[in-house]
């Protein structure tokens, strides 16, 4: 279960349009997940702004990054993601029902 710190820190990397759609071609890409470069000419995403999102993202945990060669590949961490909805669900969602 994530506590409230890390779920506002992963709310806030992924609230953005170019971090959700790094997040969303990570997840589909699966465990191997994309190299830097990869992302950059999928989603037409200007290397320096790249590496601002996927640092913002690592930090978050939302991403892993292993290296392979001089090519550092990134994985989407879904297990986050449901850590975000879980402690939504059990910490607003319940509140909402238990004043209905």
């Amino acid at each position: 279960m994530m506590n409230e710190e890390a779920t506002m820190l992963a709310l806030g990397a992924i609230a953005h349009r170019s971090r959700l759609a790094i997040f969303k071609a990570l997840a589909a890409a699966g465990p191997r997940g994309l190299s830097a470069g990869e992302i950059s000419a999928q989603l037409k995403i200007v290397p320096s702004s790249l590496s601002f999102h996927l640092k913002e993202m690592t930090r978050a945990a939302l991403l892993s990054a292993r290296r392979e060669g001089t090519y550092i590949y990134y994985s989407a961490e879904e297990s986050v993601v449901v850590g975000v909805i879980d402690f939504l669900a059990e910490n607003c969602l319940a509140t909402m029902r238990r004043v209905e």
